[in-house]
């Protein structure tokens, strides 16, 4: 790979967007990519945004991603893939997550969840649309979501060529190891090729 590839992962503190990304940084330094990684986590500990940004490629120099630049954003909420699309490429792909996390002020009453965020999404972009949430229930913990996101991602991508299970097993607490194996193959079944 000569270019560069860049994944914006996005959501709301707690949901597991900087493990799901150190799964990601993991299995591509392991590939042999040179990677950069950031993290932003605003009030990530009270529900706020949390976005992480990782290039990768044969160089890369800067972990940061402009405007139009991703070419994927994982969306682990679905007004999170609102909020953060005009970092996504034309032709890029968004992964996201159908469910609804209730920010502070719609949650005290001072405004309401905006409807229309999916549909919003699959006007401009092409989306793989999944509820990861009730996958990872099914599984036996919404604990494992963000690992569903990312088997959602890895096939939306097409990056098969990293043994990713090997990855997630390093990566992860061994008491969650096998959760989180089930967890991946979840997703990225629930995305058709």
């Amino acid at each position: 790979m000569k270019k560069t590839k860049s994944a914006l992962l996005v959501g709301v503190g707690g949901q597991g967007a900087i493990l799901t990304a150190k799964v990601l940084v993991n299995g591509l330094m392991k590939a042999g990519y040179d990677v950069k990684m950031s993290e932003v986590h605003g009030m990530s500990q009270r529900g706020g945004s949390v976005s992480t940004q990782v290039h990768w490629g044969e160089k890369v120099y800067s972990p940061v991603i402009g405007k139009g630049a991703a070419d994927i954003i994982v969306a682990f909420e679905k007004m999170e893939a609102v909020r953060y699309a005009g970092y996504l490429k034309p032709d890029g792909v968004a992964v996201i997550n159908d469910y609804e996390m209730a920010s502070s002020s719609i949650a005290a009453g001072l405004c309401q969840y905006p409807e229309g965020c999916l549909e919003a999404m699959e006007k401009r972009f092409r989306c793989c649309t999944l509820k990861a949430e009730e996958l990872a229930q099914d599984l036996g913990s919404a604990k494992c979501m963000n690992i569903v996101l990312f088997g959602s991602m890895v096939k939306a991508l097409g990056m098969e060529d990293i043994d990713w299970e090997a990855v997630i097993a390093e990566t992860v607490p061994e008491k969650f190891r096998e959760l989180n194996l089930r967890a991946y193959r979840a997703g990225h079944d629930a995305v058709s090729a």
